[in-house]
């Protein structure tokens, strides 16, 4: 790509600009590092998501989770943690560049109905169906290398990570074919814990092909963690979907905002509540120590619980902040939780 001086890509008024920062990420804002690009590059950096960066945070949130609770487990050393979480960061990187821009390539006629979305660089022309087929396959290879830097045989890490691998293809489906989508998303991001433990060493599970014909295991406090991260990405992405609830209806797109609609409050506080039982009994499963539910499920469970209470479901500006907000403090406790349980073993 060369830099040019004009690009049929016209850049948003100051006054778009703000609206997206207040009702949310509607794809075609350049403001920040993005205004120092070649016009050429930006509706790339904007088809990945890289400006504001929340989606890889949303993926790298649940590998680091997965990363400190192994260390934990393991009793891992410092070194091994650090470079592991490096290594992590790169595969996040990659593949949050490929899931968003498959997302909006098969969302595109989706996205042009709704008002929010409907200027994302493929609606609005910016950036073509085959030159975004092209980008995800290079992030999608981009991702596929790091699977080559795992502790196991190449076969067997790309074992484990099929399951991702076929739910991040059929996830912009599953807002047509079901009325959960929140699910499939939440599971498919939680599965970093799976990754990231993975990543250190400990097989959190050794079920058939995963375990090369062993007795079938599964760590019950690495499954605790995998669903309630589930729940976690299920209450932020509702919250979500609140922001185009009218053109979702008119659209036929599903979802649990439309589904529970003004009842979707009553379905968080269940979600929550469910949501800090498993981390909970994760806890105990593995014989967590004071930080880990001080700082980890209690952070996480006023975090989540000022969201759900406080969000106006029907006020766009509402959602997009608490959605924009809340993730930061609730990945935020649990990660803070895990580091300050894994230093406090290691050094003591």
């Amino acid at each position: 790509m060369t830099p040019k001086k004009k690009h049929r890509d016209a850049a948003p008024a100051p006054n778009e600009r703000a609206q997206e920062k207040k009702v949310g990420y509607g794809g075609n804002d350049r403001s920040g590092w993005l205004a120092h690009l070649p016009d050429s590059w930006i509706p790339y950096v904007q088809l990945a998501r890289l400006s504001p960066p929340a989606g890889l945070c949303l993926i790298y949130f649940p590998h680091m989770f997965g990363i400190l609770h192994a260390a934990i487990l393991q009793k891992s050393s410092l070194p091994q943690v650090l470079s592991t979480s490096v290594l992590m960061l790169g595969g996040s990187f990659f593949v949050s560049n490929a899931i968003h821009i498959w997302n909006d390539l098969i969302d595109a006629p989706l996205d042009a109905l709704v008002e929010r979305t409907s200027k994302r660089p493929i609606p609005r022309g910016a950036v073509s169906k085959r030159a975004a087929v092209v980008f995800t396959a290079t992030q999608a290879a981009g991702a596929g290398l790091f699977l080559a830097c795992l502790p196991y045989p190449l076969v067997q890490s790309a074992l484990y990570a099929l399951p991702s691998m076929v739910m991040w293809t059929y996830y912009p489906w599953a807002k047509r074919h079901t009325r959960c989508p929140q699910f499939v998303l939440g599971f498919v991001l939680a599965w970093g814990i799976v990754m990231g433990s993975l990543a250190m060493g400990l097989e959190p599970f050794a079920i058939g092909p995963m375990g090369y014909g062993v007795k079938p295991r599964v760590d019950v406090s690495t499954l605790c963690l995998l669903l309630a991260s589930t729940l976690w990405a299920m209450i932020y992405d509702t919250v979500y979907a609140h922001l185009d609830l009218k053109d979702d209806i008119k659209a036929g797109i599903q979802s649990l905002a439309v589904l529970y609609r003004d009842e979707t409050k009553s379905l968080l506080w269940r979600l929550l509540g469910l949501m800090i039982t498993l981390l909970v009994v994760g806890g105990i499963t593995s014989g967590m120590g004071i930080f880990y539910f001080v700082v980890a499920i209690g952070g996480a469970a006023t975090s989540l619980g000022m969201l759900v209470a406080k969000v106006d479901l029907h006020d766009s500006e509402s959602c997009w902040w608490w959605f924009s907000n809340g993730f930061w403090s609730v990945g935020g406790s649990i990660t803070g939780g895990l580091t300050a349980e894994y230093l406090y073993q290691w050094l003591v």
